[in-house]
């Protein structure tokens, strides 16, 4: 199943009886801007604890590997009415939507918008062996996952007791770090060979000045 748009999501919304509850998944990736912001992820937080208090929206957010997943619960206006600012929102990029369905109850009933990070090397001694149960949905690349994975994915994270977390800190390097990846990927061999060169370089004049 191809991933909904903008334009989808929102017909496929009015297919959606309007005092049902409704459940949304989207997926997206930040922007490079938002890659290089020190309080990102702390900016999203407050953002949506705030809001979805206000909105009765229930849910989770996650990220990993420069891309957010987040499923969010509530009424259908609430939700249409939030998909519209998650669309709009230039902090992030390649937003689709991978799951939209009416449901009987919620899955996550805690408004503060639980948030996971779904980097193995930022979990915590005490959150590691519970998050082992996520592995096959690692390294983080929920652009392609179909409904069922998406569910699946879900099921898991909902009976966490004890979420992975860490400080903004540790997470604005690693999304600098996913940057310098993304940037350093397709020339890995001559960032080698130039590092190398750069080493005898250093030696020469070592030896030059000795």
């Amino acid at each position: 199943m191809i991933p909904l748009t903008h334009t989808t999501a929102f017909s496929k919304l009015d297919e959606i009886q309007d005092t049902a509850l409704v459940q949304l998944v989207y997926v997206s990736s930040l922007t490079l801007g938002s890659r290089l912001s020190a309080t990102i992820f702390e900016d999203v937080e407050a953002h949506a604890r705030d809001y979805n208090q206000q909105q009765g929206i229930t849910g989770t957010l996650c990220y990993g590997n420069g891309h957010f997943l987040q499923c969010i619960e509530g009424e259908k206006a609430k939700v249409s009415a939030l998909t519209q600012r998650i669309f709009a929102d230039s902090r992030h990029k390649n937003v689709e939507v991978l799951l939209l369905q009416g449901i009987n109850q919620r899955s996550f009933v805690d408004w503060r918008m639980r948030l996971l990070f779904l980097e193995r090397w930022l979990w915590s001694p005490a959150t590691k062996v519970q998050a082992t149960q996520l592995s096959p949905f690692l390294p983080f690349a929920p652009h392609d996952w179909s409904p069922e994975r998406t569910e699946q994915f879900l099921q898991i994270i909902k009976t966490f007791e004890t979420l992975p977390h860490i400080k903004a800190a540790g997470i604005t390097y690693n999304a600098l770090g996913n940057m310098f990846r993304h940037i350093a990927a397709p020339h890995q061999a001559f960032l080698v060979v130039q590092a190398f060169l750069s080493a005898l370089l250093v030696v020469a004049l070592i030896l030059l000045y000795l």
